[in-house]
């Protein structure tokens, strides 16, 4: 009797087990072709590191997860994160059309979306936090605005509705909340509107807090005016050029102003970059942005600069191959700096232009926007191109396919780490 007793608990509690087959404790789950889709559809929210045991990049990220997985897992609204041998389990990397190594997603509710952000385990966590987040943040009071604001810290834009209703952010909020932070302010003092510069209300407020920015939007709060208000301000007024920043700079249909300086630490560049600023908040249909020659010396030449050029130097870049050069107006001299720029503008305007085709270098940039996977396609073909034509001359050498800073999975390789200098993290 005392065995069939043992018998029912037992099928009792296994049930009970199955159930709580993934223990959430605050360390990395380490998942495989068995468990992965149950761990998918058992979680709200699961950051998932897709890696390779050989990939170096792999090895540096891993610590940095297990310092973020505890704050994540104890979130009001937790994230457990993940990871799975992607170069074991083929078949999870198929599914997903892995392109790289390491490649991160977070899936809310069982649906992925491609994780960019910095890895650095502070940030992930700040940036990972934006997820479980409201749409719209409602804010109370002006304490839960300032709160609201350092939480949100300098990663994202933040967006605060003062005195909006937040429906007239909702909708937008849902297709944009990867890239930036959305609020609304219901109960606020004058200490408030004075402190970002308000005149009235309602207004909608656009902070960049790593650029010291901010632009205020007094209406019309139609649909159309405030999404074009807030794609246009989902970037600063000026841009310092980066691996991340050309991924941005890919979504935005403007064409780009840019302009190269010498050094962008130099006190001359930083008063220029002032003057930048200024044109930028008057000509929102123009992206501007800027790159040192010494920071980025590769990006630079492709636009016909080299060591001998005069800087700062100004051209009008369509985001792709081609870029206009402004007759009379190829490099800003020293002198009154602002009209030189306004002048640039308005002969641009007039199409007073030169175009042209971005240089060699540009290959840089196709590979770390679009990623590995079409330079080889072509790469492949050339080959076989210049082996039929060598044949019987000389035996072609094999070289190493995988790129200095990237570890590519099934022959292809990440678009984050494709070049030098998003290689060294300067986005965390």
């Amino acid at each position: 009797m005392s065995c069939i007793l043992l018998i029912i608990i037992a099928l009792c509690i296994v049930p009970l087990i199955s159930c709580h087959e993934f223990e959430v404790n605050g360390k990395v789950l380490e998942l495989d072709e068995s468990n992965f889709d149950a761990a998918i559809s058992s979680f709200d929210y699961i950051f998932v590191d897709f890696y390779a045991p050989w990939c170096g990049h792999c090895k540096r990220l891993s610590p940095e997860l297990d310092k973020a997985a505890p704050i994540l897992s104890g979130l009001k609204k937790p994230v457990v994160v993940a990871k799975i041998d992607a170069d074991k389990y083929s078949r999870i990397a198929k599914k997903y059309d892995l392109d790289g190594f390491p490649t991160l997603k977070i899936f809310v509710h069982g649906v992925p979306t491609d994780y960019n952000g910095p890895r650095k385990s502070d940030k992930l966590v700040r940036y990972l936090r934006k997820f479980v987040a409201p749409d719209v943040t409602v804010l109370e009071s002006d304490s839960a605005i300032t709160e609201f604001v350092e939480a949100a810290g300098t990663s994202f834009p933040i967006f605060i509705g003062i005195g909006l209703d937040e429906l007239a952010l909702l909708n937008l909020a849902k297709k944009l909340k990867k890239n930036a932070w959305f609020s609304v302010a219901k109960d606020f003092s004058e200490t408030t509107m004075a402190l970002y510069g308000l005149n009235k209300t309602p207004a909608l407020v656009a902070l960049h807090p790593n650029f010291d920015d901010q632009s205020i939007f007094y209406g019309p709060f139609e649909d159309k005016s405030v999404e074009e208000f807030i794609r246009q301000n989902l970037l600063p007024l000026t841009l310092p050029i980066t691996g991340e920043s050309l991924k941005l700079l890919k979504d935005d249909k403007r064409k780009i102003v840019l302009t190269i300086v010498e050094d962008e630490t130099h006190y001359e560049s930083k008063e220029f970059l002032k003057l930048l600023r200024t044109a930028a908040s008057a000509n929102r249909e123009f992206v501007f942005a800027y790159v040192g020659f010494n920071q980025w010396q590769d990006f630079a030449e492709a636009f016909e600069v080299s060591r001998k050029t005069p800087l700062p130097k100004m051209v009008v870049w369509d985001g792709d191959e081609v870029f206009y050069s402004v007759n009379g107006s190829e490099s800003i001299h020293s002198k009154d700096q602002e009209s030189q720029i306004t002048l640039f503008l308005e002969r641009f305007r007039e199409g007073k232009v030169t175009e042209k085709t971005v240089g060699p270098s540009f290959l840089g940039y196709l590979m770390s926007l679009l990623g590995m996977r079409m330079v080889y396609i072509i790469v492949f073909l050339l080959a076989v191109v210049f082996l039929i034509v060598t044949m019987g001359k000389e035996e072609p050498s094999a070289g190493d396919p995988r790129d200095p800073f990237h570890y590519p999975a099934s022959g292809s390789t990440s678009v984050a780490e494709s070049d030098n200098r998003t290689s060294n993290d300067k986005e965390d």
